[in-house]
Parts: structure tokens; sequence; C-alpha cells
């Protein structure tokens, strides 16, 4: 898809952590009108494969990658150790390509700072996709030299507003998760990438700074940490 278009459109490759089991997500959870449901693919991450598709010009990072402990048994000690050699084989072909990482992350914010840090992570950086973390999550991130994306679920929810009202505005970012997740005012309806704005709007209301200083900071702050020009 990314190279049917000239400019506006990149990609990113890499495994997410939920392909490397089965899970059936239901529709009533994911919650949105007109987004099925999915059973998760089984795959085991191949470097020699992502290789070449990392090294495609049209690739601006690697990711979603990571880890995501919500649907697992916490006993179930060989999946999280099967999570965990997968990430830092993403974050060695990160490192390989000079290309930052998109990471995923769900109920397991203290074992990926200590994985980032261990595999110098830092050094190519990234962004924490979907940020839902605590002020105090998102000061080990911002520490590790990553940035911070948020979604729609701030304009509906309070938890994060110290996170993003503390972020610099040279590491945040905005992003839809889209078809998941719609900001208001689209609650219940398929997410569109159209309605980042409606983040932004909520970055800049919760900051008190103006809406078009939000889009440039975050608009700037994209292309520089994935080399768009």
């Amino acid at each position: 898809y990314a190279q049917q278009y000239d400019d506006g459109v990149w990609a990113a490759v890499g495994l997410h952590p939920i392909h490397l089991v089965e899970f059936h997500v239901d529709p009533e959870e994911i919650g949105q009108d007109q987004v099925p449901g999915f059973t998760t693919r089984v795959e085991a991450f191949d470097p020699e494969a992502y290789r070449s598709l990392a090294r495609d010009p049209k690739t601006v990072a690697i990711g979603e990658c990571g880890l995501d402990y919500f649907r697992l048994d916490k006993n179930i000690d060989d999946v999280r150790e099967k999570q965990h050699n997968t990430f830092r084989a993403q974050i060695a072909l990160a490192k390989e390509v000079s290309k930052p990482l998109i990471i995923h992350c769900r109920n397991a914010y203290d074992d990926l700072a200590v994985i980032l840090r261990e595999e110098d992570a830092g050094s190519v950086g990234g962004t924490i996709h979907f940020f839902a973390g605590t002020w105090e999550d998102a000061k080990k991130f911002l520490d590790l030299g990553f940035h911070l994306s948020f979604t729609g679920v701030i304009t509906f929810a309070r938890q994060y507003d110290e996170s993003v009202m503390q972020v610099p505005l040279d590491r945040i970012m905005v992003e839809t998760d889209a078809p998941y997740v719609s900001p208001v005012p689209y609650r219940g309806k398929r997410n569109e990438p159209l309605y980042v704005r409606e983040i932004a709007k909520k970055v800049a209301e919760l900051r008190n700074i103006s809406y078009d200083e939000v889009a440039r900071a975050t608009t700037e702050n994209a292309r520089k940490l994935f080399r768009l020009g």
C-alpha cells in the first residue's frame, strides 16, 4: 500500500505480541460499530523475512512490537518469555537497519522499561504507541529517549491528563488507532484517521495552548522521528 503513493503514506513492519499465540477477540470487546472481531494468527518472528521488509525505503519504523499481558494468565510464563524474546529480536532488527520502534504495550510497562534499557533501544528511539500508563510510567520512557503517543481515549478518560500536560511538546505524538477507540464526538462509531484532529484538540485544551501549535509540533515530531523529510 505504501508503495502505491509517492508521498504521504509510509509503512512500519513488525510482529505484534498477540500474534505469537492464538487469541479470539470478540466484537463486543472492541465496542465499535462496523468493526468485526478476529482471531489472531500464530506466528514466529523470522528475522530474514522482516529484514527485507525493514530495509525497504518506504518502511520508516519497526512495529508494532512489544508486550501484551492483557489476555494472559499471570502464570503463563512461557508466553511471556516468547514475547520478551521476540521483542528483543525486533529491537535488534531496528538497530541493524537504524529505524525507530513503534511499541505496543498493555499491562506490561515495568517489563517493557527493563527490556528497553537492557537492549539500549534508546539508541534508535521510537514511540510508545497508545500510551495508557501513569505519569511515573511516562517519565521512565521519556528518560530512555522515547516519544509518547496518545489516542482518542484522552477525550473521554481523565486518568491520562497529567501525562498529556507534562510530556515535553517535542516528545508528544497523536494517533487514532483506527478503526478502534473513536474519540468524542464519534464514540461507538468506526474510527477513521481523519479523527486525529480531535485528539490534537484535546491535547491543546489540556495544555492550554492553540490547536495550531499542537498540530505543528506533533507533525514535526513525526517527521523527525520517522525521517520523513
